[in-house]
């Protein structure tokens, strides 16, 4: 056998810890990405059966930020009910229950907007939803807009029509925070959350933007039983 050259031998030496390395590399992306998706903690709300409202906390606003225009309505509220047994648990995942489509409005009437002598009408429309999951490092509430589900009419110096969830449903998730003994729990979106939005019209109106920011904060009663509080628990 002819004897490798001395300037060859630490070259192959070289190209083999390298392909060593490619290997073991590629052995630990695959036992990586073959290692299963944690499952999501199971979740149990109740009182099953009961029925609930939420509506805007105390003091606060359901607020839409579009672009450079915000519409702020003191008034926002829906209501469903927890399903009954067993379809209040899930081992799984989260308890999903239909909602009315929720109201906007300031005191009954037109939500006033940061731009000067104009203001938006909204309405609902559409299959809406909250899904609440259990999980010990806090508990989270979705709510799943329908297609077009929000159509917002902005009249006054400016016109526009803002659609929200324009092409398939659009979800909002925030914190939840269990009440007791009859006090109202809370579905906190305060942080800001972003929807899809289409906005037709003219001048003043954003029609660049794809999204829009929205905020709210609301409190979920026990409609069946004021003595109880709609909890999320494993």
């Amino acid at each position: 056998m002819t004897p490798t050259s001395p300037t060859l031998t630490p070259m192959l030496n070289r190209m083999a810890g390298r392909f060593g390395l490619v290997i073991g590399g590629l052995a630990v992306a695959l036992a990586v990405s073959a290692t299963p998706a944690l499952a999501a903690s199971s979740t149990t709300v109740t009182p099953a059966g009961h029925g609930f409202s939420a509506a805007l906390a105390s003091g606060t606003t359901a607020d839409f930020v579009v672009g450079a225009v915000s519409v702020n309505c003191n008034t926002s509220s829906t209501s469903g009910a927890v399903p009954a047994e067993p379809g209040n648990a899930s081992p799984d995942g989260a308890v999903t229950s239909s909602v009315a489509a929720p109201t906007f409005n300031n005191n009954g009437g037109a939500c006033p907007t940061s731009v000067f002598l104009t203001n938006a009408t909204s309405t609902t429309s559409g299959d809406w939803t909250i899904s609440l999951q259990y999980d010990p490092a806090g508990s989270t509430g979705t709510l799943t807009i329908p297609t077009g589900g929000v159509v917002t009419q902005i009249s006054g110096l400016a016109s526009c029509t803002v659609t929200v969830a324009p092409n398939g449903p659009a979800t909002v998730t925030g914190p939840w925070t269990n009440g007791s003994g009859g006090s109202a729990s809370v579905l906190d979106f305060s942080a800001g959350v972003d929807v899809p939005i289409v906005v037709t019209g003219g001048f003043g109106c954003p029609t660049a933007a794809t999204s829009a920011t929205f905020s709210a904060t609301y409190e979920i009663t026990d409609t069946t039983d004021p003595a109880s509080s709609i909890t999320v628990t494993a």
